[in-house]
């Protein structure tokens, strides 16, 4: 590919990215839901200015490691061990939960004769798409309705921060198990050697981290070494253990996020995330569907993918909170507080386009469910508060 096509090409996909980013905050939306319409747009489905190529690939690959070191940065470790078993509890009902639903729904459409097969596989991975949470939209809506710092505001971040860490387990486990050549217990030992490295090295990089913090405060050369660390553990990650990259660049995040710098190193990330590789990954993920191959079958395992998607945080999350305590209308404020989804879902659909597991007509089925989880949430959840002030008066 030409040198200047790649420019255009880019040039295209930043333009096109932010403006219906910016259009989508304007109606409450996700930008990232603006940014893949725009991919949409400009991709085979409508406009065919912009091709999918291996370049805009692993930009896009890039933009994903940035993206979940991101995700790490922000893990608050003093919250998640305040709130304990509850959010614990919470989280691990919102990851089976959806789980078990996706796999059960995805069997409903192509029979339940696939166990053992590739095609069950298949099913498994849809179950996992649907394990991650987005609380973003939950934050702002508990801030707005001053709620996050309650009891109720805090269970529901920490168990969103804990969910999306199993939801990463479960994708490696599935995405392990993806190879034919591949043994379980081997694949459960190269997963659990992993981990153990993250926390003997995890420690010492942490203490060098934190002299270096000290010493030169505020300095560029933080963010510098910490996206190099997240780089090197990505690496690692895919190469020497058969994890998903992802997984080293979100736990490179954590091992960093109680640094004084943790917040700064996360702007400075922001900063090329925001502005090229987190246009070009949500955009990506717009070049890669084509609507104009759509069948009636999709479009009916994509709405019975929403609905699922919805119910399951719900009955899950909420059951749970109730055997914890949770009365009633606050159980389901849980379980609605944990079913947005955003960019963990498509990151996690974009990981199994990649490994071969599932194609890119199901990007589609991901779209739909943030679209529709992201504008229902804050609605239900002002209902849901709104309730508690007409029965208090």
């Amino acid at each position: 590919m030409d040198t200047l096509d790649i420019l255009w090409d880019l040039a295209l996909i930043i333009l096109f990215a932010k403006f219906f980013a910016l259009v989508a905050r304007k109606f409450n939306a996700p930008q990232v839901a603006g940014e893949i319409i725009a991919g949409i747009l400009i991709g085979p489905t409508l406009l065919n200015l912009v091709q999918d190529t291996d370049f805009l690939s692993q930009m896009a690959e890039v933009g994903v490691i940035l993206l979940m070191f991101s995700a790490g940065l922000e893990t608050d470790l003093e919250q998640l061990k305040k709130s304990g078993v509850k959010a614990t509890l919470i989280a691990c009902a919102g990851v089976f939960t959806p789980l078990i639903f996706g796999t059960l729904m995805y069997m409903c459409f192509y029979g339940f004769d696939i166990i053992g097969s590739e095609e069950f596989i298949r099913a498994l991975f849809i179950g996992t798409i649907l394990t991650a949470t987005s609380v973003s939209i939950t934050v702002q809506v508990l801030k707005e309705l001053g709620k996050i710092s309650s009891e109720l505001g805090m269970t529901i971040m920490s168990a969103a921060i804990i969910d999306d860490v199993l939801g990463i387990l479960v994708l490696t486990a599935v995405i392990g198990i993806k190879d034919p050549k591949s043994n379980p217990v081997m694949v459960a030992g190269k997963t659990v050697a992993f981990f153990l490295l993250v926390i003997i090295v995890g420690m010492i990089v942490y203490q060098i981290m934190k002299r270096i913090d000290e010493r030169y405060p505020h300095t560029r050369r933080i963010p510098i070494i910490s996206i190099s660390i997240a780089f090197i553990l990505s690496f690692v990650a895919d190469r020497y253990f058969g994890v998903a990259d992802i997984t080293g660049a979100f736990c490179a995040g954590v091992i960093l996020s109680s640094l004084k710098d943790s917040s700064y190193i996360e702007r400075r990330v922001d900063i090329n995330s925001y502005t090229f590789f987190g246009p070009v990954f949500f955009a990506s993920i717009g070049l890669q569907t084509n609507l104009r191959t759509l069948d009636s079958t999709i479009l009916l395992f994509s709405v019975a993918f929403v609905v699922v998607g919805l119910l399951a945080k719900i009955v899950g999350c909420g059951l749970m909170a109730q055997i914890l305590g949770y009365r009633g209308r606050s159980a389901l404020k849980v379980g609605v507080g944990m079913m947005t989804r955003g960019e963990v879902a498509l990151i996690v659909t974009q990981r199994g386009l990649k490994a071969g597991i599932i194609g890119s007509e199901y990007f589609t089925s991901v779209i739909l469910l943030i679209i529709v989880s992201s504008l229902l949430t804050p609605l239900i959840l002002k209902a849901l508060f709104a309730g508690d002030e007409v029965l208090t008066a």
